[in-house]
């Protein structure tokens, strides 16, 4: 097959290198290719595996934004198989990973320490260690009970297959995004499905009141949140959508419009007729997806999606100045598209910010009291995922008496909470140094960037809002951005680096 596909190969690289116009004109940009049509050439079991993935994206956020433990089970069960049939025909076939497990050296021994501490945390354990609640149990009961670190077991269990769950997709992720095409078709797929989720918030919101059907949840008070209970988690699943999309149609330009300069007229000619003929799709879904996130009315999730977004045009803007490109046409005109989108449909947001400011005394007593619980046991934690099991025993009166805090609304704060700060700080720099790994490929690559990009602008957006909610503890949010954070691990290095096993 690969000797069929050899002259077809050669053939479409000279006609894409062979300038259309005379030798007066500058020479046509070469054109993107299309993804789909390529992703069978090397292995039909990858490209299977791959559907597979892209499948299960769109599943992910549907069952109440994956917040249900029905949706936990099928992705526990989901995610990981689809990774055990690659390791698999790995195995079967002798292949070596395209991103060996070195590459990751770092990550990986930070997160199997994490997994570690956290099977610590569900053992027996004796009573100098166990927390006090299991003695208070055995009191109660009347007969001994086996301690644990985890004031919960069943919940830091449960914990625990959701993130092996994440962990599993992102290294399925990874190993397949290793092909350019394949990490470009991922992006290209997440920024269609969040669109389609965007325009179905739009629909719920015209048509049913905001209501979720054939699901069961509370009125959303006249928000956009599309599949989700929290439109403030949504937020965030629009902005990843937003941020890939803004990352794509910048890719997009970079490649249909040539860097000659003092071709203005050209190039924006050149510029114009990319957006009619290829880029109407791209800007069709940035536009569903910016009414929708502004429709949230969510301040955090807004500013965290304004940050990610700006960041990834001063990165863009940063690579055309540095390798001497003078394509800023495109920046521009997503800058301002972005900025009159808000303009137009952002007079909530700027109302609601306006009224309610930026701060939530509520959320700040919360914090006060999480960090005293944290100082209590700063070592050991809690056991992970047990926070609604601990709050009440702290909550006080300086937080109102009305609502239920099952979520710190900060992600840091509860991962230190369950976990310890000596293990939760592991748990969370193993997710930094990846994306420190994009962002650095994201400045260096000369080539196929794109993906790089969008994970570390993808990283900046659910960083800065874990600061205050906690739109990470969704799997349909958590799942879609380590599938983006994978493919830009994958892409962050150069075709030409030896990367496998």
């Amino acid at each position: 097959m690969a000797t069929f596909h050899a002259p077809f190969e050669r053939i479409i690289r000279l006609s894409i290198s062979k300038p259309i116009f005379d030798s007066a004109a500058p020479s046509a940009p070469a054109r993107l290719p299309g993804p789909l049509s390529h992703l069978w050439r090397e292995s039909k079991v990858e490209a299977l595996i791959f559907f597979g993935l892209l499948l299960g994206l769109t599943w992910a956020p549907f069952w109440l934004g994956g917040n249900r433990i029905t949706a936990w089970g099928i992705n526990g069960v989901y995610f990981p198989t689809l990774t055990l049939l690659y390791e698999c025909y790995l195995l079967t076939t002798g292949q070596p990973h395209p991103i060996g497990l070195r590459r990751l050296n770092a990550p990986a021994t930070l997160f199997g320490l994490v997994l570690l501490w956290i099977g610590l945390q569900l053992a027996p354990t004796p009573p100098m260690l166990a927390h006090p609640i299991w003695g208070m149990a055995a009191d109660a009961l009347g007969q001994p009970i086996d301690g644990a670190i985890s004031v919960n077991r069943g919940e830091t269990l449960v914990s625990l297959i959701r993130l092996l769950t994440a962990a599993s997709l992102f290294w399925l992720a990874v190993q397949l995004c290793r092909n350019s095409l394949r990490a470009h078709a991922l992006l290209r797929a997440v920024s269609l499905i969040v669109a389609a989720y965007s325009a179905y918030a739009i629909i719920l919101a015209a048509f049913f009141a905001g209501e979720i059907p054939p699901f069961d949840a509370p009125a959303s008070g006249g928000f956009l949140r599309a599949t989700f209970v929290n439109r403030n988690s949504f937020a965030t699943y629009a902005g990843l959508g937003l941020v890939v999309t803004v990352a794509l149609t910048l890719r997009l330009f970079r490649h249909e419009v040539p860097a000659s300069a003092g071709l203005m007229r050209y190039r924006l000619t050149k510029f114009i007729e990319a957006t009619g003929r290829r880029g109407w799709s791209l800007l069709g879904a940035g536009f569903v997806t910016v009414v929708a996130l502004l429709g949230t009315v969510s301040r955090g999730g807004i500013l965290a999606t304004a940050l990610g977004v700006f960041a990834l045009l001063a990165m863009s803007f940063s690579r055309q100045q540095r390798r001497g490109g003078d394509r800023v046409e495109a920046v521009v005109f997503i800058a301002v598209a972005l900025v009159a989108s808000f303009m137009f449909f952002g007079d909530l947001i700027v109302g609601r910010m306006a009224t309610s400011g930026l701060e939530d005394t509520s959320r700040i007593s919360v914090y006060v009291v999480v960090m005293r619980s944290i100082l209590d046991t700063p070592l050991l934690g809690f056991g992970y995922g047990t926070f609604a099991d601990v709050f009440p025993m702290y909550r006080d009166q300086s937080i109102p008496v009305s609502g239920v805090w099952d979520k710190a609304h900060d992600s840091y704060l509860e991962i230190w909470h369950g976990l310890g700060l000596l293990f939760g700080s592991a748990l969370i720099l193993s997710v930094c140094w990846i994306a420190a790994r994009c962002f650095r490929g994201a400045l260096t690559r000369r080539r196929d960037a794109t993906p790089a990009l969008a994970a570390t602008a993808a990283s900046i957006l659910v960083g800065a809002h874990a600061l205050v909610d906690f739109s990470l503890q969704m799997e349909g949010v958590a799942l879609t951005f380590l599938a983006i954070l994978g493919a830009g691990a994958a892409q962050a290095e150069s075709s030409l680096a030896v990367t496998s096993d």
